[in-house]
């Protein structure tokens, strides 16, 4: 028994020894072909500093309201196209890149002290920040997926800053983060060495992910998908999107749904297979002022597949705030 027990232990040794020394022996080529994020800027870019970071936005408009665009997981600005000017007839439209995405610098540990701005507490106020720098005393904020998780986030936390949401098939209920379980692991110097290789895998997922978010994929264009890997020419984007998940957390917001107290519009397409239209009829009923939308024929964007239900609704609903504003 004192044998087999020796023999135990020294297979787990050894497999520990894998598993803490492993990663370092993994090579970790050097991304080619990527520049600065300032590089690839359309000429309607803007940059502002914030927290540290570097922020890539658009403006259009210049009047009240002011609206927000906050786009989901692996967008961009590039998301908001079709509509980020029609809705500017209303008023005042700003589109940013959240961390790790589109062209938004991407700081690297050593770059922050305290917090990581990749996490959820960051991007609240790092969006508080670029209000602050553009004068925006209150906004509407529309966050589509992961952006409506940051979206309701801000209405929790600054309350007196967000007029409404329009919250489009938003990630409440599914975050699509890594599993909790797996969380404390992504911050080890062994999975920051390997999650780079982990982080591109998105290169060739990423296609597969663009034709699960929309109900008829045939309707995606060279120029869309060429516009989403735009951003994976930005230096340092795969160490960066390991950056996003280490640092993810469960804000439990489907608990804290009853101090949402600004009003709501969901829209949802009938057939969003990443976030689940069940999930979002859900949401608009456990709201204490929603309304909800649901467009036919329509997937997980429908800003992109189907913009002009989408800005019928989002309109409609930003008209009447207008008119029962003092």
């Amino acid at each position: 028994m004192t044998r087999l027990v020796r023999i135990l232990l020294a297979v787990l040794g050894v497999g520990a020894a894998t598993a803490l020394v492993g990663p370092f022996l993994v090579p970790v080529p050097r991304l080619r072909g990527t520049v600065p994020p300032e590089q690839l800027a359309d000429p309607d870019s803007r940059f502002a500093v914030v927290g540290g970071v570097r922020i890539h936005y658009k403006l259009a408009g210049n009047d009240e309201p002011t609206v927000i665009l906050l786009h989901g997981f692996a967008a961009s600005t590039f998301s908001w196209r079709e509509v980020m000017a029609p809705l500017a007839e209303l008023g005042t439209v700003v589109a940013y890149d959240r961390p790790s995405s589109g062209l938004t610098g991407r700081p690297l540990p050593g770059d922050w002290t305290g917090d990581s701005p990749y996490g959820p507490e960051a991007q609240v106020e790092q969006l508080i920040g670029l209000m602050d720098q553009l004068n925006i005393r209150e906004a509407i904020l529309i966050g589509h997926s992961a952006g409506g998780t940051v979206a309701v986030n801000v209405a929790l936390r600054h309350p007196d800053r967000v007029a409404a949401l329009v919250l489009v098939d938003p990630a409440i209920y599914t975050s699509g983060g890594a599993p909790a379980w797996i969380r404390p692991l992504l911050g080890t110097p062994q999975l920051r060495r390997i999650g780079p290789l982990i982080a591109r895998s998105i290169q060739s997922r990423g296609e597969q992910i663009l034709d699960l978010a929309w109900h008829d994929p045939s309707k995606i264009t060279d120029e869309v998908r060429a516009g989403y890997r735009l951003p994976l020419q930005a230096e340092n984007w795969d160490r960066s999107l390991w950056e996003l998940a280490a640092a993810s957390r469960d804000r439990n917001l489907a608990a804290q749904l009853k101090d949402v107290r600004q009003p709501v519009l969901v829209i949802t397409g009938d057939d969003d297979r990443i976030v689940p239209t069940a999930e979002s009829i859900r949401l608009a009923d456990e709201l204490p002022d929603a309304e909800l939308v649901v467009i036919p024929a329509c997937g997980h964007v429908p800003h992109e597949e189907c913009p002009a239900p989408f800005l019928a609704a989002a309109t409609q609903f930003i008209s009447r705030l207008r008119g029962a504003a003092p």
